[in-house]
């Protein structure tokens, strides 16, 4: 029986070697089929998964569906997202109409929210549609909302840059923007209750004013309470 068991044994490391071999093999026959094809290795789509089986990186263009994706289970989204709204009903209401797709690469936690995204365009924020798609990267909390952003969006006919780091509060804190036919500048808080510095057209909503701004704007509870203007001369 010893000696049959020894046999055994052999027998399984001679098939785990034996495994080991050609599982090389066909990465070195994998790896020389790609070169002599201009060395491009092309998919729609890649699922990395970690250690747990659960799905970690999304790539592809689209990026593919993952199972354990909060953003793309209804019944997820209504249990740990919905109630932190003043009504969860209307909020999964908004919810059917946001993009959750993106071409380029999405990193999930263990929990399944995204964490990172990087692409054209990212998807829209878990709290309301964007005003047109960006290309860009977004970088979200633990539970997957926005805490900061980089992204260029088309709006008529022109451009607009920005850079946005938001509150736990899920309203914007800081913002940098650079718009073609619009504001160039920094704005600290909303433009209801914050300072904005940098310069306008006349009659943009950012200013509320008739003239053209260039300076320094301060609002509190949607008033102003400090102006400088430096292209009224005042």
């Amino acid at each position: 029986m010893q000696a049959e068991m020894q046999q055994v044994k052999r027998t399984i490391r001679w098939l785990q070697g034996y495994a080991v071999l050609a599982s090389i093999a066909l990465v070195v026959l994998f790896v020389r089929n790609g070169s002599a094809e201009e060395d491009v290795l092309r998919a729609r789509g890649l699922i990395i998964e970690d250690a747990a089986g659960r799905e970690r990186i999304l790539l592809g263009a689209p990026i593919p569906e993952a199972v354990n994706r909060v953003r793309t289970d209804e019944a997820r989204v209504r249990e740990v997202w919905a109630p932190g709204f003043p009504d969860p009903d209307a909020y999964m209401g908004y919810y059917q109409d946001y993009s959750h797709e993106t071409n380029g690469m999405l990193i999930l936690s263990e929990d399944g929210f995204d964490r990172l995204v990087v692409g054209d365009p990212t998807p829209d924020p878990n709290i309301g549609r964007r005003i047109a798609p960006a290309t860009g990267m977004m970088i979200n909390d633990d539970q997957g909302f926005e805490r900061t952003g980089y992204g260029v969006l088309a709006v008529n006919g022109g451009y607009n840059v920005g850079l946005g780091l938001d509150t736990d509060r899920i309203a914007e804190g800081l913002s940098l923007v650079l718009q073609d036919d619009g504001p160039h500048g920094i704005l600290v808080g909303t433009l209801a209750d914050g300072i904005f510095l940098g310069s306008a057209p006349a009659g943009h909503e950012w200013t509320g004013l008739a003239e053209e701004f260039q300076g320094l704007l301060a609002r509190r509870d949607g008033e102003i309470v400090h102006q400088l203007n430096l292209a009224a001369g005042n």
